[in-house]
């Protein structure tokens, strides 16, 4: 197959696009050019178009991958999306995207975009690690992006943040219109996060005008938060073929999904944004119950899978859901985490029956090593709050520290390789250590020295971890 997706491929009606990408234009800047944003947010803003009439388009800004950039552009920015469905797999085009940039090379450009008054929204989708935030306290981490607080704001910088910070401050320096700024990932609070962090950048910039940006950011710039929700599997050799079969055309940027999906928003923008809801969006004025429903029941029992799949040695979700303890797990998890939950979100048991069904997919084959990445980032978001709230309340949280202690299992050199802490977490694997002494170490290596003093919590831990060294799951 040589012809490759472009915008003169002849497409099947069912696979062609919902909107014709000629009648959009950019109104939307987004960064991080991943699997979940094409998945996820390019689909509700295409749809969006396409049922008003609109022309809202996307142009993405990747903060490192020139080569996605560069295969994307070569398909005339189009990609198809396959819902891996139960009953058998569907595959269309996404035409939401009308150009991609590489951030550091293409400063210029992006910068011109964000001080672009028809751009009236950003999305970012940089996980949890792009915000350049000190786990300790939550304040930006002026280490981490020293090098871009000393560089010339117009020139490339490195991090997401300096980009974002300096486009916003360019934006506001010319009196643009007000524009909205929405962080689409995985943390609590995203949207009060990212306005810390870019408040935070400014503050400690060496712009003379600072405190004049910052008065004009606080007025003009909305920084909601948001619960984003659908499982993107990586992409696979099979996947990027049977796209190819489905379209009958190559596709190097297919992306698969299931067909589940959510988007809960804020409702706090400052500037004119594509209709969302009509393609399902929610739109709430506090989105903190679903934000905590979905981080400690779906992200902290992903996590729990990923970890306990991978000492039981298992591969994906799916094969921890068809052994006897997955659903189990799942349900118990849920069952624990719920008192910790507030008011005004999901019914806990209805969403944990429904997490059941997700997992339970025989179509996704989603990788336990691509879920349990990041491990230090994503524990203390999805499940160190929930068991600081049971252990205060003198409740007993068994499931959790089963999920802790795989975590503390999976962290062992030189499995933590692809953790940003993986040599803090190493080097807690001093073989004169006892056990609980190592599970102390770990969790003051992930900014718990709270949790690491507790000592009937950490000896629970480590007499969860024999039975782990035995391939054995015990619930």
């Amino acid at each position: 197959m040589s012809a490759r997706l472009s915008r003169t491929t002849p497409l099947a009606p069912q696979a062609r696009p919902a909107v014709d990408p000629d009648r959009l234009r950019t109104r939307v800047v987004h960064f991080g050019l991943g699997a979940f944003h094409r998945a996820h947010q390019a689909v509700y803003t295409e749809n969006a178009a396409a049922l008003s009439g609109d022309p809202w388009g996307i142009t993405a800004v990747a903060p490192r991958s020139a080569e996605t950039v560069r295969a994307l552009r070569d398909q005339d920015c189009l990609y198809s999306l396959t819902e891996r469905r139960p009953e058998g797999p569907r595959t269309r085009v996404v035409g939401s995207v009308l150009d991609a940039l590489v951030m550091g090379p293409e400063a210029k450009a992006v910068d011109a975009l964000l001080a672009d008054p028809e751009v009236t929204v950003v999305t970012l989708t940089v996980t949890e690690k792009g915000y350049q935030r000190l786990a300790s306290t939550g304040a930006l981490d002026t280490a981490a992006v020293a090098a871009d607080l000393a560089a010339d704001p117009a020139g490339p910088l490195t991090t997401v943040i300096g980009r974002l910070a300096a486009g916003l401050a360019a934006r506001m320096r010319a009196g643009a219109a007000p524009i909205t700024v929405v962080s689409c990932d995985n943390m609590a609070g995203n949207g009060a996060v990212l306005s810390r962090m870019v408040r935070e950048f400014v503050g400690a910039s060496g712009l003379p005008d600072r405190d004049r940006i910052l008065d004009r950011i606080a007025e003009s710039v909305a920084f909601p938060s948001t619960v984003v929700d659908r499982i993107v599997p990586a992409t696979s050799a099979a996947d990027l073929a049977a796209a190819g079969t489905a379209l009958g055309v190559r596709d190097e940027l297919a992306v698969t999904a299931e067909p589940y999906r959510q988007w809960i928003l804020e409702d706090s923008f400052a500037a004119p944004r594509p209709p969302w809801e009509l393609d399902g969006a929610l739109f709430v004025r506090d989105v903190t119950p679903y934000q905590l429903t979905k981080l400690r029941l779906l992200n902290g029992s992903h996590s729990a899978l990923a970890y306990l799949g991978l000492a039981a040695g298992h591969t994906t979700i799916a094969d921890t859901m068809a052994a006897d303890w997955g659903e189990r797990l799942v349900r118990a998890l849920c069952a624990e985490v719920a008192p910790t939950l507030p008011a005004g979100g999901p019914d806990p048991g209805a969403y944990g029956d429904d997490l059941v069904v997700r997992f339970r997919n025989p179509a996704m084959r989603h990788a336990l090593r691509q879920i349990g990445s990041d491990g230090s980032l994503k524990i203390t978001e999805r499940w160190l709050p929930a068991l600081r709230t049971l252990r205060a309340a003198g409740t007993a949280a068994p499931v959790l520290e089963l999920a802790l202690a795989a975590w503390v299992f999976s962290t062992r050199p030189p499995a933590a390789g692809t953790d940003p802490a993986a040599d803090a977490l190493a080097a807690c694997w001093d073989g004169s250590r006892r056990p609980v002494e190592t599970v102390r170490a770990l969790l003051r290596a992930v900014d718990a020295p709270d949790l690491a003093d507790d000592t009937t919590l950490t000896t629970a831990v480590a007499d969860r971890l024999p039975a782990l060294r035995a391939d054995r799951v015990e619930i």
